[in-house]
């Protein structure tokens, strides 16, 4: 087939109900797959995720026990966060999980006395709607996003030297050995990539 064929059946954005038009996301769903995930609030300065970081926590553990996965990696900064999740053999459903996570946060914070603004549709507005989404193809391509996760506390010059960052797994990968607990220290960013930030 022709390329300007391809192109011309190609349909990249849809009209909503006002005539707008809106990008048409494609999400790869893969059963029992493993993806990194770029998970964003809407004021991309608020320190909103490490000042309750134990209300998100909740979120998450609360998430899990509902629907199970695994946590392969994570770090938490100011106001986006980084995961690697596996999930179980049958399951696809990472977009139910977030949402449930991101309600369950965004509930707290408002239960905790904080104003958070509410949208035209009276939902809280604390995080972008949409999310990074990567499948991870192979090891190869999850110690690259493992290792880009870690460092990301550094890359955003929130400390310099990885092992200082709380929120992050890179602490239990230290006690398994994957790492030693100076690694990344005082190097440069590990190879480059699209991570979605």
């Amino acid at each position: 087939m022709k390329r300007s064929v391809i192109r011309d059946n190609i349909k990249p954005h849809a009209s909503n109900r006002r005539g707008t038009a809106v990008v048409l996301y494609r999400r790869n769903h893969i059963a029992g797959g493993t993806y990194f995930f770029t998970i964003t609030l809407k004021n991309r300065t608020s320190t909103f995720l490490v000042d309750h970081i134990d209300g998100l926590l909740h979120a998450i553990r609360s998430a899990k026990r509902a629907r199970p996965f695994r946590i392969d990696a994570l770090v938490i900064l100011s106001e986006h966060l980084h995961a690697i999740w596996t999930l179980p053999p049958g399951d696809h459903d990472y977009s139910g999980r977030w949402r449930a996570i991101k309600a369950q946060f965004s509930r707290s914070i408002a239960k905790s006395g904080i104003d958070v603004h509410r949208n035209a549709k009276g939902e809280y507005d604390l995080w972008q709607r949409r999310f990074w989404e990567h499948t991870i193809r192979d090891d190869t391509d999850m110690e690259r996003h493992v290792n880009y996760i870690h460092f990301n506390p550094v890359k955003h010059a929130w400390v310099t030297r990885v092992r200082d960052w709380p929120h992050s797994t890179f602490h239990r990968y230290v006690r398994v050995g994957a790492y030693s607990l100076d690694w990344a220290g005082g190097s440069t960013e590990p190879e480059a990539g699209v991570y979605g930030e």
